[in-house]
């Protein structure tokens, strides 16, 4: 590597005889921000300003990503907790362990990335869909709330742990489509909400398709007019590219006798983008279809038209084998490819299949999973092989003004944050 024509790893010496590698000299003189350099066995250097730093964070039971934003804004997406009973092949173990729910860890690997910030709160919290895997479900003999009654699972317990200025999903105030949501889970949450839009002054929002300002910096956008949210789907209606126009992909409700759109089809699906940067994800929307079911299920393929090339693509549905059909990954041709995965058949072999395909679009690309378990190992076979890191915190850390970026591997087994990986950096187009 070189910097102002002088390799980085030359040797220099001060006044006083004391040598010391170049590299050291830059970062001291400020011409190498310290967060963008990290070292294989020590803590991820915390954000800075004019970074975007995205956190996939692993509990191995569902869906977390913290982001924060280039003047400091925060966010988050999705608190999975799954209901499923621990234990056996077919789940993942809790990281780093079961000693915490997983709405803690993930509170607590936040408050960490917030050290040393102005203000340690989330400005969004976002709700791609109301899954536990993505929410969090309740179990018997759960904790309650000690202020608010509610119970704390997932997206609750974080929101009960660090203050929160506005929670946006994808059917608020009425929670009535396409069918009432009313499971407990449901319950639980709307119970959440109004005790924090009462006690707290939160704000809860409906995403809104086609918009680029719901999901704003908050500290201080004018420093930052390169960087947009385009809200891009949610409850079937799909933003067309042109304006703040949206068009409706599923038919009347009222026409469909049966095959209603399932939750995973309403999922919301935002495209961020930071100068040359765009990254995309989209929770759990299908691209493929059951056997013999209506092709407006497909809900990827006008998202994709939508969407367009990207850096970085977050695989819908954990790459399970329904998402990521052959359009949408011709169309979003991404560098890298994160899987959010917690059970054993994420990701499945045929959709791996196609991720890697270099059919489908030419070029380099890296995939990288929060978790692989062993069975899946042996099921998929000398493919898995092609997945970069197959277990850890996966943070993409884009550079200012969006020109390249870097994946770092951190590791979930305790709450180090030791960077067990580096990849990168990646030129943006």
């Amino acid at each position: 590597m070189e910097l102002m024509g002088i390799k980085t790893n030359q040797i220099f010496f001060n006044r006083r005889g004391y040598c010391f590698p170049y590299l050291a000299l830059i970062v001291c003189m400020g011409l190498l921000p310290l967060c963008s350099l990290g070292q294989v066995g020590k803590p991820l250097p915390l954000w800075e300003k004019g970074y975007l730093d995205i956190h996939h964070i692993n509990t191995g039971k569902g869906d977390a990503a913290f982001f924060m934003l280039p003047d400091g804004t925060t966010m988050l997406v999705d608190a999975g907790a799954s209901n499923r009973p621990p234990g056996g092949p077919r789940e993942m173990d809790a990281k780093p362990d079961d000693s915490r729910s997983p709405g803690e860890w993930i509170s607590r690997y936040i408050n960490h990335m917030l050290q040393g910030q102005p203000v340690e709160k989330l400005n969004y919290m976002l709700l791609t869909h109301f899954h536990s895997d993505h929410m969090g479900g309740l179990l018997p003999g759960g904790k309650i709330s000690v202020s608010g009654g509610y119970k704390l699972a997932g997206i609750t317990e974080v929101g009960d742990l660090i203050s929160f200025d506005k929670m946006i999903d994808r059917a608020w105030p009425e929670y009535n489509w396409p069918i009432p949501l009313e499971n407990k889970d449901m319950q639980n949450y709307r119970q959440f909400l109004e005790w924090h839009i009462q006690n707290n002054g939160a704000e809860v929002e409906q995403f809104q398709v086609g918009q680029k300002d719901q999901l704003a910096l908050v500290h201080q956008p004018q420093e930052y007019p390169d960087f947009e949210i385009r809200n891009i789907a949610a409850n079937g209606h799909i933003w067309t590219g042109v304006g703040n126009n949206v068009r409706n992909h599923f038919p009347p409700i009222e026409d469909l006798t049966e095959d209603l759109p399932s939750e995973n089809m309403c999922s919301i699906a935002f495209r961020l983008s930071y100068g040359r940067f765009d990254y995309f994800t989209g929770g759990d929307m299908p691209g493929l279809p059951s056997a013999g079911s209506p092709e407006w299920q497909d809900v990827e393929t006008p998202v994709a038209k939508a969407v367009g090339p990207v850096e970085v693509n977050v695989a819908n549905h954990h790459a399970h084998f329904d998402a990521q059909n052959e359009f949408f990954i011709r169309f979003l041709r991404p560098k890298v490819h994160i899987i959010q995965s917690w059970v054993v058949n994420h990701p499945s072999p045929s959709t791996l299949s196609r991720m890697l395909s270099e059919r489908l679009y030419p070029g380099d690309r890296d995939i990288f999973a929060t978790n692989i378990k062993e069975e899946t190992r042996i099921f998929i076979g000398s493919g898995i092989e092609q997945i970069k890191s197959q277990q850890g915190h996966i943070v993409v850390r884009v550079a200012p003004k969006g020109e390249s970026f870097k994946v770092f591997i951190l590791d979930d087994s305790d709450e180090s944050f030791n960077v067990k990986a580096i990849y990168g950096p990646y030129t943006c187009d």
